[in-house]
């Protein structure tokens, strides 16, 4: 039979039938040494446990310098006598000490390979201690390009910040930069000019009066944190602050702004507790109560900085002024303070062990943009938006990216990724059950580095569903699902194509006004009708396209 291209496209999907033989990638294969040495376990990485940094810098802002040191201590275990630790260009380290003695190393491009003096016994606890400096690389379109943004605010002082996920933490401070090992507490030191504020992630433990008239900012992070989310933010803040009551308790919210922008600040935030609300209502408890939630202005439109997220949107709901989800309802509140605090869950709580996972920050947090509309306006709003993000949707290349190399996939982890869970959800067709499901993500790997298969077994142990072949077709090709149909007399016959192989989705449809359940695949199977009217209609909550050979 003629085939022809369907009236009927769902999701605003073109189908791509011509890419069916299988896996994409646009991505580039060709590798550096350096992508390995920043993206891989390597041998002198996988032998000790990071467990704590001091870090202690000053941020001289007349020559866009940073100086300082880190102490680093860790737990032994395996025997070895050389560690890698983390600088870019044109960063450098200068000295190196271990129990008070000066140690030799060789730089290898970002990486530095450190030579041991004292024997590294296992389970034993050991410091080292980084001394380093330069000029860190200026950020060129934060937060995406990222590094340091040296600006100045409306009346000429300092506004100061770093933003560096992908790029990498060690763009501006040596550290064990792979995601995979999260310090487990942390103190932030940082010195600014007396007439400048510093604001870091944890707790503010105290403010010191330095002899030459600056000011050290000592902050202390009590919890797990990836080393992307240790910021500094430099200005001439103002602070207010309040207290929300969650679900663990009181949860000590604070908010620093410039000083221009208070009145603006304190009628915009009111966001934040309408965010913890219902983020803690889908997702459980805010992860990091001990640590307190900050929101935090930045010269640039914002980054999810645990416990110290920030924020560049300019005072406005949407995204700076636009609704990203066509849908209207992305006008009700402000994008940034609701994407970057639902990272507090996915991608600060939860976090990926590798950058090639990140679908697992931004497509649970996109998603969850949709949530906050269904809890506070209804679930056919949240479902309007979630559809409505469909448009922004390029279907380029997989998701998930390469591994061990610090590659991302594609910006379709946002758009795409909330899309597919939102699929997941019809699957699943109980929405406490759904819930409890996202709860139990946060519960299940509280505080954790998790990989794509363990998030992958987990949904499917929980939904009761097998999904390998679910998220093989949607994270790990380009290719759009989609149900190839026809009518002949008074049956119905009906298949997946531009699928994976053994792809068997079940999908909700309407048929001839009366709602049903297919269980396709991708072997030509027949349903009896009992009319001649011949009207299919998909659920267009399920992301995926139809084509209607009788046509």
């Amino acid at each position: 039979m003629k085939q022809y291209i369907a009236s009927l496209i769902v999701a605003f999907c073109a189908v791509d039938v011509a890419n069916a033989q299988g896996l994409l990638d646009k991505a580039p294969t060709q590798f550096t040494h350096q992508d390995t040495l920043r993206g891989s376990i390597t041998p002198e990485r996988v032998w000790w446990d990071l467990k704590y940094y001091h870090l202690n810098v000053k941020v001289n802002p007349k020559d866009s310098t940073i100086v300082g040191s880190n102490k680093i201590r860790y737990t032994v275990l395996k025997e070895y006598k050389t560690i890698q630790i983390d600088l870019q260009e044109p960063m450098h380290i200068d000295k190196v000490v271990q129990d008070g003695k000066e140690l030799t190393f060789k730089r290898d491009g970002n990486a530095f390979f450190i030579d041991l003096k004292a024997s590294q016994i296992i389970g034993q606890s050991k410091e080292l201690i980084v001394f380093f400096g330069g000029k860190p690389k200026v950020a060129v379109r934060p937060p995406w390009d990222g590094g340091i943004t040296w600006r100045k605010d409306a009346n000429g002082l300092d506004f100061i910040a770093s933003s560096c996920q992908g790029l990498g933490a060690s763009v501006w401070w040596p550290n064990k930069d792979h995601m995979y090992d999260e310090v487990e507490k942390m103190l932030i030191s940082v010195n600014v000019p007396g007439n400048l504020t510093n604001v870091s992630n944890g707790r503010l433990q105290s403010v010191k009066k330095e002899k030459d008239g600056t000011r050290t900012f000592n902050w202390y992070v009590s919890n797990p944190i990836n080393n992307y989310g240790v910021n500094i933010n430099v200005g001439d803040y103002v602070n207010f602050s309040e207290k929300y009551k969650g679900e663990k308790g009181n949860l000590d919210c604070s908010y620093y702004v410039l000083r221009d922008n208070l009145g603006k600040a304190k009628e915009q935030f009111k966001d934040v507790p309408r965010m913890i609300e219902a983020f803690e209502h889908w997702f459980g408890p805010y992860p990091f109560y001990e640590d307190s939630y900050k929101l935090v202005e930045a010269p640039y439109l914002g980054m999810e900085h645990q416990s110290s997220v920030t924020y560049g949107n300019g005072f406005k709901n949407g995204y700076l002024g636009r609704d990203l989800s066509h849908s209207g309802w992305g006008l009700k509140f402000d994008f940034i303070i609701i994407h970057e605090s639902g990272h507090e869950w996915f991608a600060n709580n939860i976090t990926y062990k590798d950058i090639a996972d990140m679908w697992i920050h931004e497509s649970f947090t996109n998603y969850g943009e949709s949530l906050f509309v269904e809890y506070f306006y209804g679930k056919k709003a949240g479902y309007e938006y979630v559809r409505g993000v469909r448009k922004n949707i390029a279907n380029d290349i997989p998701i998930i990216g390469k591994y061990n190399v610090n590659s991302e996939g594609s910006g379709d982890m946002y758009y795409k990724g909330a899309n597919m869970l939102h699929t997941l959800r019809q699957l699943v067709n109980d929405d406490e059950k759904w819930r409890s499901i996202l709860r139990g993500l946060n519960n299940t790997f509280y505080h954790q580095t998790v990989t794509t298969e363990q998030i992958e077994k987990y949904l499917s142990i929980q939904s009761g569903i097998e999904l390998q072949n679910f998220f093989d077709q949607y994270l790990r090709t380009t290719m759009v699902p989609t149900l190839e149909y026809y009518f002949t007399e008074n049956h119905l016959s009906y298949r997946w194509i531009n699928c994976v192989t053994g792809f068997n989705m079940s999908v909700k449809i309407n048929l001839n006004g009366v709602e049903a359940l297919l269980h396709p695949t991708t072997e030509i199977q027949d349903l009896k009708t009992t009319t001649y009217q011949n009207n299919l209609v998909i659920d267009e909550n399920f992301y995926v396209a139809a084509m209607d050979l009788s046509k």
